[in-house]
């Protein structure tokens, strides 16, 4: 969990931790702060500002589709999580720790679907920047990987647009580093997230209708095209990469000579 945090540039940081009696004193009567577990930090999450301007991804991703996109959907998720866990034990939780707690090994609870959203939709938006678009610096690990993962670069975005292109209905397509040192490009329906199987992720396209409606009516593919050509930023996918290094040896060994 502590690794996913750290990679993702941390997640954490949407959310405020406070004594749940400092909470209820500017609602409530003191008479009626006698719960046993007041003064516990708990989390309250705010929908956490773009790291741009409304208007700095236009014409790729105009000002309108944020202030619906950003501004109603995902400001929605977080305001329904809040609803959802107020009053329970998930109040202690941060962002990451909610969305792992709630997958439950498959069998989700009700605030996960909320958490993940926000979780998914928080790392979409630091995914992509004004300038962004083209090829990744070619004297770059990351380009190094997807060389070594897919042949080339070629090869990497035309699998990452089958799979955007082939997700049925909502959902996410991603690209994530195992465990195990390999790249992988893969589909989530829904709120789904890759963190609840420890995948790292480095990269990730929203493929919800309310994503790109606005601006490509249904077509997704046109949206997928416009993301990598002028909107996916590769600082943030490297400085991603850069973490995940202090998990993952992804290098070759190297064994010292006697």
């Amino acid at each position: 969990m502590a690794v996913i945090s750290f990679i993702a540039g941390s997640s954490l940081l949407t959310n405020t931790l406070q004594s749940r009696c400092s909470r209820l004193s500017t609602r409530a009567p003191r008479t009626h702060q006698h719960h046993g577990w007041c003064g516990a930090p708990r989390a309250e999450f705010h929908l956490r500002p773009l790291p741009y301007e409304l208007e700095a991804l236009e014409p790729h991703m105009s000002k309108k589709t944020l202030e619906f996109h950003w501004g109603k959907h995902h400001r929605g998720y977080v305001e329904n999580l809040n609803k959802q866990i107020e009053g329970s034990d998930a109040e202690r939780f941060n962002l990451t720790e909610l969305v792992l707690q709630g997958y439950n090994n498959g069998n989700p609870l009700a605030y996960f679907n909320n958490a993940a959203q926000v979780w998914n939709h928080e790392f979409f938006w630091s995914s992509m920047g004004r300038g962004g678009g083209g090829e990744p610096p070619e004297d770059g690990e990351f380009l190094e990987l997807i060389v070594k993962n897919f042949g080339s670069y070629e090869e990497f975005l035309q699998e990452f647009k089958k799979a955007a292109g082939s997700q049925f209905g909502s959902g996410w397509v991603w690209l994530v580093l195992k465990k195990d040192t390999k790249l992988e490009i893969i589909k989530t329906s829904n709120a789904l997230t890759p963190i609840v199987w420890d995948h790292i992720p480095l990269l990730v396209v929203d493929v919800w209708e309310h994503a790109y409606y606005l601006d490509y009516q249904n077509r997704r593919p046109d949206f997928v095209s416009e993301f990598f050509d002028s909107l996916v930023s590769w600082h943030a996918v490297a400085e991603r990469l850069a973490r995940a290094k202090s998990f993952v040896n992804i290098g070759e060994p190297v064994i010292p000579d006697n």
